[in-house]
């Protein structure tokens, strides 16, 4: 799968601000549950958000998104 090259306020509209959220905690090595309780959510809201970030940034896995994010110039670490 490749990865869109997407930047600026492109970004802004393709993810909510609380999917950047969670995209910029998934480059961290945390779990799912790590990130929920830091965010003060369940797991399953995570999990839920985490597939929507897959599926509108066109990835299947953590190693692709946080790639996605960082040439998109999110930040991320």
């Amino acid at each position: 799968m490749s990865v869109i090259e997407v930047t600026g306020p492109v970004t802004n509209r393709l993810l909510t601000r609380r999917e950047r959220v969670v995209l910029s905690n998934l480059s961290e090595d945390v779990t799912l549950e790590q990130i929920a309780t830091k965010l003060f959510v369940t797991r399953n809201t995570v999990k839920s958000q985490v597939r929507s970030v897959y599926r509108k940034i066109g990835v299947s896995n953590r190693a692709e998104a946080v790639a996605w994010a960082r040439q998109a110039g999110l930040g991320v670490g």
